[in-house]
């Protein structure tokens, strides 16, 4: 039930649910009701047809295409029950005719509610309503009537089908007892009942179900409060957490199954809960960006996805790049990526405000109590290149804010650091608000930017400085400074950090860790051979052959960039 059986129909549902207005939909799910009741299975239907009688247009697609009864009778179900889903639920006191839950038609007729689901593939009609500020599943009585008269053989075998004698019962509940002392929670329980008993499982369930609806006070397991919002959060933090210990220490396990113990509750509630903290984060999280008329045209994406002019020299350059041999050392980073050309910025911030064009349309269109994971991972993806696309731009400008601060270092400001740092902020808030659609390279926009940030910054410091300044401070102040260059000393370290971590890059994972544990890289105290193999779970000696090789590969490494750092 699953997957649609006829490519062409799967499109038109997929077609319905998107741009279809609710009304309209709930219209198509009820003629798709009416014509599963029509379909002779030992004839073909021709698709156009069918379009017809679900959408009342005619369609032009699929002139040839003849679908087999059988198909089509599955199709129509799966059509009506996704459609259905799509369409918002009603509140029940606006609902035209009175309607009863799937739990009320399942104990009605003593059936398992999965019965009932059945009967919904042979024409049983349903509609989604609100109650208590829930979306439940319920049925027009005169839809369930109709539905009892025309199959009523179908009916009474559902229910002697689902009949348990009392002594079967008694059992079902003696060992749902037993399991649930023994801490499994409804679902495996009734899974491993049903294999020993003979039964299907929904059967087992409905049983159990049952008993503690009529005994409260005595449920084998009782209804599980529903999660607040600060739940799900919790719930979603914690398998961050887990997903983050695991990669760093290389564990392997099943964080899903250890939350679902945690919380008491089944894996596929904390998938569910996991996607819609996602999603909630999606939509919550707002996406700034300059509009372009031509970001709706389909047929200009790929131009817009492509690769910038002269993308092979900027990657030559990139390589290439070392800072002058009278550059401070504080400085050297400035020299690490090469200039764009004006096409080659007009075209990364066309790029950048047309992914998170794509990343805004995909925000408004996902339901946070629906979302799929595709859809989830799609926002990721879109982020991900949003931010690589936005570092470029902002680390190929990095010597426009430090030639702008040099320039304001003899209008007041005392610590060219602070000036970078302050220009730095105003350089990423210019890329996130530049039109590139005027026309202007973006250095002209962002020096105005970091010059008018200064000129409100700059004063307020000096400002600060001279109302709070003690004597103290007026003495140091006055006071010729004969120490070394802090800040020398510390760029020198940072830069050697920085050829250490992009030296380590070349290590796999565990190798990376063990050096970082045993040199004390991460500013973490040095550990031993045998607290490092206590953390991995392997012999000390392995540690050290670990150890042993990485750093020859390192020293191979830093020959080869003709670097001075292991």
């Amino acid at each position: 039930m699953s997957a649609f059986k006829v490519q062409a129909l799967r499109e038109l549902t997929e077609q319905q649910t998107r741009y279809a207005p609710p009304a309209r939909r709930q219209e198509q799910v009820d003629r798709a009701e009416r014509l599963v009741a029509e379909i002779d299975p030992g004839k073909q239907y021709p698709y156009q047809w069918v379009c017809f009688r679900l959408t009342e247009y005619r369609s032009d697609a699929h002139p040839d295409l003849l679908i087999p009864g059988p198909a089509l009778q599955h199709d129509l179900a799966l059509f009506a029950r996704r459609v259905e889903r799509s369409i918002p639920a009603l509140p029940l006191e606006h609902a035209v005719e009175a309607m009863i839950t799937l739990d009320e038609v399942s104990a009605r007729f003593q059936v398992s509610t999965k019965t009932v689901s059945r009967w919904r593939l042979r024409g049983l009609a349903a509609r989604r309503f609100k109650a208590k500020g829930r979306s439940l599943l319920g049925f027009p009585v005169s839809a369930v009537e109709r539905f009892v008269a025309e199959h009523r053989k179908l009916v009474e075998k559902g229910a002697k089908f689902s009949h348990l004698t009392d002594g079967e019962k008694d059992d079902i509940l003696k060992a749902a007892r037993e399991m649930r002392d023994a801490g499994m929670s409804l679902t495996d329980a009734s899974r491993r009942i049903a294999a020993r008993v003979g039964r299907s499982m929904e059967a087992v369930r409905s049983t159990i179900k049952a008993h503690d609806r009529r005994h409260p006070d005595f449920a084998l397991f009782p209804a599980v409060p529903r999660l607040t919002n600060t739940d799900k959060d919790a719930i979603y933090h914690a398998k961050c957490q887990m997903d983050l210990t695991r990669q760093t220490t290389n564990h392997t396990g099943d964080t899903v199954n250890t939350l679902a113990t945690r919380f008491g509750r089944t894996r596929s509630s904390m998938y569910r809960v996991v996607n819609e903290v996602r999603a909630r984060e999606l939509i919550a999280r707002p996406v700034d960006y300059i509009e372009n008329p031509d970001f709706d045209d389909p047929t200009k994406e790929a131009e817009f996805l492509a690769e910038m002019p002269g993308k092979v020299e900027f990657d030559a350059k990139l390589s290439q790049m070392r800072p002058p041999k009278d550059v401070p050392p504080q400085m050297a980073h400035l020299y690490e990526w090469p200039l764009l050309t004006k096409e080659q910025e007009q075209h990364l911030f066309r790029k950048m405000n047309f992914l998170k064009h794509k990343l805004h349309r995909l925000a408004q269109s996902v339901d946070p109590a629906r979302a799929k994971v595709g859809e989830l991972r799609k926002a990721e993806e879109l982020r991900g290149e949003i931010k690589a696309v936005r570092d470029v731009l902002i680390n190929c400008n990095q010597r426009l804010v430090y030639n702008n601060s040099k320039k304001h270092l003899a209008g007041g400001a005392e610590n060219i650091d602070d000036l970078v740092s302050d220009g730095n902020l105003s350089l990423m808030r210019a890329v996130e608000k530049f039109d590139y659609s005027r026309g202007f390279k973006f250095s002209t926009y962002a020096t105005w930017a970091i010059i008018k940030n200064f000129a409100r910054s700059i004063p307020d410091e000096k400002t600060h400085k001279q109302r709070y300044m003690t004597g103290h401070d007026e003495v140091f102040e006055a006071k010729a400074d004969v120490r070394t260059d802090e800040q020398e000393v510390l760029a020198v370290a940072d830069a050697a950090k920085a050829k250490v971590s992009k030296l380590l890059d070349h290590l796999d994972p565990r190798t990376r860790e063990v050096i970082r544990m045993r040199t004390g890289l991460d500013g973490s105290r040095e550990m031993t051979l045998e607290q490092i193999g206590q953390h991995f779970g392997i012999t000390k000696e392995r540690v050290r052959q670990i150890n042993v090789r990485g750093m020859k590969q390192l020293r191979e490494w830093a020959a080869k960039e003709e670097g001075d750092v292991v």
